[in-house]
């Protein structure tokens, strides 16, 4: 509310009950009750709720459209212009099926007309959550920006001259919001993000077959940092909606782009659904292998060195969780032993992590311990201070029975190497015979 609205006694029924705030689109929803439309949009569609702020009255899918209330706003306008408070515009009325489809069927006639579509699409979608919801809807607007992506996947991203940049490249950079946004893929990238398909919508999307996941690797590849971190957003939602099948045949170029989101920290955001993706590849197939291939247990083991000083928790413990299916193929544990840091960092976060992480840490040490313990394994083990966390493992238990279980283990599995410890206290030598 502006300074000389707060100067008057504005009427209540002018306020949105959710902001608070004069209401610059009053809309009425199905239970009789209006609210500013910018508000009971993100209350019901981007915070997922499915009832009434007010009455908490149940909220169908027919009712979730609110209905314009006209009358309300020019009484709101009126009084703000009697008032000498600031007056609001009246909003442009939301796009319908038939617009995003012109747009569509301009932009398919040829290439001369794309960009200027992709930048007439990407505004509508700016505009409001109703616009982004109705080009969603519309019949083959999802499938032409995934076209785009695909048709234009194995181009080159143009580099204009320094200084001097074509019509068409500024048309496409202004859609990204970057003048180095210069190809159609980027726009159709930053509307595909923009939109935040529904479920629905992806499982059409990858009804198509595998090649999207070919059209995403290709995206992971590009230079330009904002396109990346826009296709690993999508490449989340993708995989959380593909059968195993699907996942199972997921290329090492992609496993490769995905991994290098990790590598090149290109942001906390990003590199955190990085690793969620890969928790979610690393699941099926060769996968695992693939990651181990393309650097991933270097990549974990460095981002761990990283945020583990004063980082992010949660950064922490997924990549625990990736290192932690790595070590479930031979290729995965020999790189986590062969790295300099690598048993150090794990036996770090053995006792800095919530439950699940430590679960996740002790599980990666215990498959190294039994699959990969040659004498100079277990020798660094012991000076990394494996041995004594193991130790505080199983006196302490704070971490729950599994862990517990597989601590001592591994413990007896090797007792005759590490009795020696100092870690071992006379009284535990009982417990670990030789």
């Amino acid at each position: 509310m502006d300074a000389a609205a707060a100067q008057v006694d504005v009427p209540s029924y002018f306020l949105c009950p959710i902001s608070m705030e004069i209401m610059r689109d009053p809309v009425t929803l199905s239970s009789g009750i209006t609210y500013d439309r910018e508000s009971i949009e993100r209350w019901v569609f981007t915070d997922g709720h499915g009832e009434c702020p007010m009455t908490k009255q149940q909220l169908g899918a027919a009712d979730r459209e609110p209905t314009p209330n006209h009358t309300l706003r020019r009484l709101i306008q009126g009084w703000c212009a009697v008032h000498a408070v600031e007056r609001f515009p009246t909003p442009r009325a939301p796009v319908d099926a038939a617009r995003v489809a012109a747009i569509v069927d301009a932009a398919r006639r040829g290439h001369d007309l794309l960009a200027a579509s992709l930048k007439e699409l990407a505004d509508i979608v700016a505009e409001s959550d109703c616009n982004r919801r109705c080009v969603e809807a519309a019949p083959g607007a999802v499938a032409f920006l995934v076209s785009v992506l695909k048709n234009h996947a194995a181009e080159d991203a143009p580099k204009p001259l320094l200084g001097s940049q074509s019509q068409e490249d500024q048309m496409y950079g202004a859609v990204l919001g970057s003048p180095k946004a210069s190809s159609p893929e980027d726009a159709a990238l930053s509307i595909l993000h923009s939109l935040r398909l529904s479920e629905e919508s992806w499982k059409r999307v990858l009804e198509r077959g595998d090649s999207f996941l070919d059209t995403m690797a290709s995206v992971l590849r590009r230079p330009s940092h904002l396109s990346r971190t826009y296709g690993i957003q999508l490449l989340k939602a993708a995989v959380s909606e593909m059968p195993p099948a699907q996942l199972t045949s997921a290329s090492a170029e992609l496993v490769e782009g995905v991994v290098s989101v990790v590598t090149d920290k290109l942001s906390a955001k990003a590199v955190k659904i990085a690793l969620q993706v890969l928790c979610r590849l690393c699941l099926w197939g060769r996968n695992r292998v693939k990651a181990v291939e393309a650097g991933a247990v270097a990549a974990l083991v460095e981002l761990l060195l990283n945020e583990c000083c004063g980082g992010s928790k949660q950064v922490c413990e997924l990549a625990i969780v990736v290192l932690d299916h790595l070590c479930g193929c031979a290729e995965g544990r020999l790189e986590l032993v062969a790295h300099p840091a690598g048993l150090a960092v794990v036996a770090r976060a053995l006792t800095r992590l919530s439950a699940a992480g430590t679960e996740s840490a002790v599980r990666a040490l215990h498959a190294v311990a039994r699959h990969s313990a040659t004498p100079a394994v277990l020798q660094e083990m012991l000076a990394v201070g494996v041995v004594g966390r193991l130790l505080f493992l199983v006196q302490a238990g704070a971490a729950g029975d599994r862990p517990r279980e597989r601590a001592r283990e591994m413990l007896k599995m090797h007792a005759r190497v590490w009795r020696g410890s100092p870690c071992f206290s006379p009284h535990l030598n009982a417990s670990y015979p030789s």
